[in-house]
């Protein structure tokens, strides 16, 4: 339970000093506006994978891995300098599949409610198959 806590609290490093470095020290042209979202450490230390998002289109998404695959090096470097680990692990980087996945549900969201209005539209036009009151009561029997 201690090696989860532990990851779990070098991955929140990670993440700090994974965005720094992208934002400071990554001069690659072909980077975009990416936001780190989150990091996973392993529970041996010993690899890292690193979450992210591109803001823009899938030609600004695809340059920026590449531009991410070609700093992981100096990704990885840091890491090891401001953190002080005995061993550095390895850096993969992975675009997160959040935002597609808010896409998604923001989408069914949107049809269920269109869905749930014509269902209440059609209720309110809706009248009885029979009579109104089907069922005998006390004064009509009388």
């Amino acid at each position: 339970m201690a090696d989860a806590a532990r990851a779990r609290k070098l991955g929140e490093r990670f993440q700090e000093i994974v965005a720094e470095t992208i934002e400071l020290k990554v001069k690659d042209p072909r980077l975009g506006f990416v936001t780190v979202t989150s990091v996973r450490v392993s529970p041996d230390l010993r690899e890292a994978t690193v979450f992210y998002t591109v803001f823009g289109d899938e030609a600004e998404a695809l340059d920026s891995a590449a531009a991410l695959d070609s700093s992981r090096g100096l990704v990885r470097s840091e890491i090891g300098k401001r953190t002080g680990i005995k061993f550095t692990p390895t850096v993969e980087f992975i675009r997160d599949a959040l935002p597609e996945n808010v896409r998604v549900i923001d989408d069914l969201l949107q049809e269920a409610a269109l869905a749930d209005k014509a269902v209440q539209e059609q209720a309110a036009k809706a009248r009885y198959s029979g009579e109104a009151q089907p069922y005998r009561t006390d004064e009509v029997a009388k």
